[in-house]
């Protein structure tokens, strides 16, 4: 059966803040971009609550009487939990779960979840793995029992050794095994890359924000039927298709996981693997959603994340979608 501690079939308020020098719109839209998120997320938002603040609380993120406000509000909504439209220190959500009596998501948190709930080949499911346990090591950690259960747990643990710093232990053996995979995973795409490379076929990549129509355009060029859907990160695992050129010859078409302002880092480094497609294809389509009213921040984000993982000089095509 499913966990009922996952936040999935639940029920969130998702919590926003304007700060001076942002204007509103930016916030709203960002808080919009939070509802699609927890909608992938099979969340039910029962209320939005923005909050216009001088400066961010560093105790409570948005201050002890608003985290009692929305004690109160989740308790009149019968919320399940509630969801920053920011990344939250781990002391903030501790501070914030004792105030409120809730369990407290933060951007990156919930964006971790998506991925987790999409990730459908090995792969993908480690680099998620490795992400979450990164974020994780960040925050309070409390019993790590289901690496306890991948490890065996009883005598594993050393004389006068703590539950917390077995778990730590435990946790850095997870991650340094998990790298070790995953280093092995990107060298054999490396060796498949070269030989694709010595056979002369050109390759293209296809990037985009999350929900561009990435997916939509690889199946127009290439007769083929990857997974589309109206969600945000429905793809996270690199698809190649071969497509037949009118002037003779052929070209490899690949489909690649979709950007999102704020994308946490751990996340781009553990996607690393995948993201060197885009890396090293020859030409690089960037899909725009003009029907999007935000598309230019769109656009910026894209590029920027292109820089950050070293493909942003890659010559590109921009493929303006849902005109």
């Amino acid at each position: 059966g499913e966990d009922p501690t996952s936040p999935h079939n639940q029920s969130a308020i998702l919590v926003g803040v304007t700060l001076p020098g942002i204007p509103s719109w930016e916030a709203e839209d960002s808080l919009d971009e939070l509802t699609r998120l927890a909608n992938t997320a099979t969340l039910g938002i029962v209320e939005r609550v923005m909050q216009s603040r001088r400066r961010i609380d560093p105790t409570h993120y948005i201050g002890k009487g608003k985290a009692s406000e929305l004690k109160g509000l989740a308790r009149r909504c019968g919320a399940d939990l509630l969801i920053f439209d920011n990344d939250l220190s781990p002391a903030q959500v501790r501070n914030l779960e004792t105030a409120t009596d809730m369990r407290i998501l933060d951007r990156s948190g919930l964006i971790l979840d998506i991925f987790a709930l999409h990730a459908r080949t090995k792969t993908a499911q480690v680099q998620v793995e490795l992400a979450q346990l990164q974020h994780q090591s960040t925050r309070l950690v409390r019993g790590w029992t289901h690496l306890e259960r991948q490890k065996g747990g009883i005598g594993m643990r050393g004389p006068g050794e703590t539950q917390l710093e077995t778990d730590r232990r435990l946790l850095r053996e997870r991650v340094k095994s998990i790298h070790a995979r995953l280093e092995k995973v990107r060298a054999q795409r490396n060796q498949s890359r070269r030989a694709r490379k010595r056979s002369d076929v050109p390759t293209v990549a296809i990037v985009g924000y999350t929900n561009a129509g990435k997916s939509s355009l690889l199946n127009a060029l290439t007769g083929s039927n990857a997974r589309v859907e109206n969600r945000l990160f429905a793809t996270l695992d690199p698809i190649t298709r071969a497509v037949a050129l009118p002037g003779g010859g052929s070209m490899l078409l690949t489909d690649t996981v979709g950007f999102i302002q704020r994308l946490p880092t751990r996340l781009v480094r553990a996607f690393r693997g995948t993201l060197e497609e885009a890396l090293a294809a020859d030409v690089v389509i960037h899909v725009v959603d003009l029907a999007n009213q935000n598309y230019n921040r769109q656009i910026s984000v894209v590029e920027e994340t292109l820089l950050e993982i070293g493909a942003g000089r890659r010559p590109m095509v921009t493929a303006l979608n849902k005109c």
